[in-house]
C-alpha cells in the first residue's frame, strides 16, 4: 500500500550546511532525541518548537553541504521530518540520508513555489509531490525499488539485517 506522506512545509534557502542542521557543539552525543532538540536552531530557532511528526523540509540548492557528519540527517529524521525535498543535495548528505532511512527528493521548482506552512503531500513510490495549499503538483525522480525498500526498512542497517535474516 502506498500511503502519501503529508505534512506542513518548513522552507529554507540554498546552501543549508550540516553545521546549521546540527551545530558542531552538539556532536558529543549520538542520542537522536538530543540531536533533534537542536536541529536547525542556529538558522530557525522556532523550528524545533513548531515541527510536528510528518512535516516536510523544502529547500533550495546544495542542501546538506559541509562536513560529512551523519548526525545531520539523523537530527532531521528524529525531529519528526518525514521527507526533505530540495533543488539539489550535497552528495555525502544524500548518501547519509539514504543510509539512515530519511527520504529525500530533488525538484527544481517546489522551493520557488511553496511557502512555510503549506500542506505538502509526497508519494515516494511514484515520485509525485503535491502542494495541497496551492493546488500544484510536481514530479520528482523516484528511487529504484531497492532504495525505496532500504528507506522503508529505516535505513541500511535494518535493510541489511532483513536481507541476512538476522
Amino acid at each position: 500500500m502506498n500511503t502519501p506522506l503529508v505534512g506542513n512545509c518548513f522552507k529554507y534557502s540554498d546552501n543549508i550546511d550540516t553545521d546549521v542542521i546540527i551545530p558542531a557543539r552538539y556532536l558529543n552525543t549520538s542520542d537522536e532525541k538530543e540531536l533533534a532538540s537542536h536541529c536547525l536552531e542556529d538558522i530557525d530557532a522556532e523550528f524545533i518548537k513548531e515541527v510536528r511528526q510528518g512535516d516536510i523540509i523544502v529547500a533550495g540548492e546544495n542542501f546538506g553541504c559541509g562536513s560529512s557528519r551523519e548526525h545531520a540527517p539523523i537530527a532531521i529524521k528524529a525531529s519528526g521530518i518525514s521527507v526533505v525535498i530540495a533543488k539539489s543535495f550535497a552528495r555525502i548528505f544524500f548518501r547519509n540520508a539514504i543510509n539512515i532511512g530519511l527520504p529525500i527528493l530533488e525538484n527544481s521548482q517546489l522551493a520557488d513555489d511553496c511557502d512555510k506552512g503549506d500542506k505538502i503531500s509526497v508519494d515516494l513510490q511514484n515520485g509525485i509531490v503535491k502542494n495541497l495549499t496551492q493546488n500544484k503538483e510536481y514530479k520528482c525522480e523516484k528511487f529504484p525499488p531497492e532504495i525505496q525498500e532500504l528507506i522503508a526498512q529505516g535505513g541500511l542497517i535494518n535493510y541489511t539485517k532483513k536481507k541476512l535474516g538476522v
